[in-house]
């Protein structure tokens, strides 16, 4: 069979079969009670059910395990690392877990990857499996906290999953490629659940399993080119997951929090306060993760130089990251409680019980402060 209508038989399955799976496990999950409840923090209004990070598993690789024709060792151990990955972030979903437990099964499963021979090759020596395993590892938890509104992981996954598996599949690995075909169908199907207003939701399972998937199988792809080369395929790969993660982690230390403190201030819900709905969101993602894809592609079958691609990714995070941070998501500290910080992050105010996921933002006037945005305080 021609290998073009073998990914469309396994993109076609995962997709039906993930499609099928979250309706069955969203009612399960709302009969067990296995169910994100709604908070200050969480912009939905009713309980909403986990599992389809669970569904999407179950799909990509039962469509992956018929219609990849051999496994090879490097695969095979992808696989088994993120089904483990995969279960770590469902306990959490059942039942919280320690981050250290949870850290420490990531790294093993990561190493796991490493052994098998997967390896950035930008040192050449001792250090580059520790900083491969320290950058599966990242991105794995980078994706799970792209997952913060509706259709936003699932669509940046279908996006960077075809395109790695089109630089898999340029360099000969067809089971690779095949396996990251089913992820992106089985995202695609999940969609359907998880598309504003949301259903269902992945959880942690789906966004760790995912992330660790993706962010293992671009080491796994080998580039021509040397080590610049390599870091803009790298970057270009996961670039919104990425970029997320450093508007995080620049922002907050800046507004006086903790990068660990919960928050509606990653890239998405700034773009949510720039004016954008919910979909459009998912959309500018998806869109913004194609775009440095193909660009990955073009790095790896040699078109693009490795030199002048990093380059211009790097000034291209660099601008979005800055723009990004200049959004106000942040709201200024009350002239009565001298005490506290002077910026607190939006979620920490009481706001009334919103209608609907998707609604307009507005800025809500104070008498002593101003103008104040508050992204929890929603209005038809």
């Amino acid at each position: 069979m021609a290998p073009w209508l073998t990914a469309a038989g396994a993109a076609l399955a995962a997709l039906l079969l993930a499609d099928l799976l979250s309706a069955a496990l969203s009612r399960y999950a709302l009969r067990r009670g296995i169910v994100d409840r709604p908070g200050v923090r969480k912009a939905h209004d009713r309980p909403t059910p986990y599992l389809g990070g669970v569904a999407i598993a179950v799909a990509a690789l039962a469509a992956g395990t018929v219609s990849i024709p051999y496994w090879d060792r490097r695969v095979a151990v992808l696989v088994a690392a993120a089904v483990v990955v995969a279960l770590v972030g469902l306990l959490d979903d059942l039942r919280p877990t320690h981050p250290v437990f949870r850290l420490a099964v990531e790294v093993v499963a990561a190493t796991a990857v490493v052994l098998a021979g997967g390896r950035i090759g930008v040192f050449g020596h001792w250090l580059d499996p520790v900083v491969t395993v320290a950058w599966i590892v990242v991105l794995a938890n980078s994706f799970n906290l792209l997952d913060n509104m509706d259709g936003t992981a699932a669509t940046v996954a279908v996006a960077a999953g075809c395109l790695i598996a089109g630089a898999a599949y340029l360099e000969g690995q067809r089971g690779l490629a095949l396996l990251l075909i089913t992820l992106s169908a089985g995202c695609l199907g999940f969609l359907v659940h998880n598309w504003a207003p949301a259903r269902m939701f992945m959880g942690d399972a789906g966004s760790l399993f995912i992330g660790f998937l993706l962010a293992a199988a671009a080491v796994l792809v080998r580039v021509p080119g040397g080590a610049t080369a390599r870091l803009a395929e790298l970057l270009l790969f996961t670039f919104v997951a990425t970029v997320d993660t450093l508007v995080v982690v620049i922002a907050r230390p800046r507004a006086g929090l903790s990068c660990f403190t919960p928050g509606t201030d990653h890239a998405a819900h700034r773009l949510r306060a720039m004016g954008l709905t919910v979909p459009q969101v998912a959309l500018t993602l998806c869109a913004a993760a194609g775009l440095a894809g193909l660009c990955g592609v073009g790095v790896a079958a040699a078109r693009l130089p490795g030199v002048l691609t990093l380059a211009a990714a790097g000034t291209g995070a660099a601008a979005l990251i800055l723009l990004l941070i200049k959004v106000p998501v942040y709201a200024a500290a009350p002239a009565e409680e001298p005490a506290t910080a002077d910026v607190l992050p939006l979620t920490a105010r009481p706001a009334p019980e919103p209608r609907h996921r998707d609604l307009p933002l507005r800025n809500v006037r104070t008498s002593d402060r101003g103008s104040v945005l508050h992204l929890d305080e929603w209005r038809r």
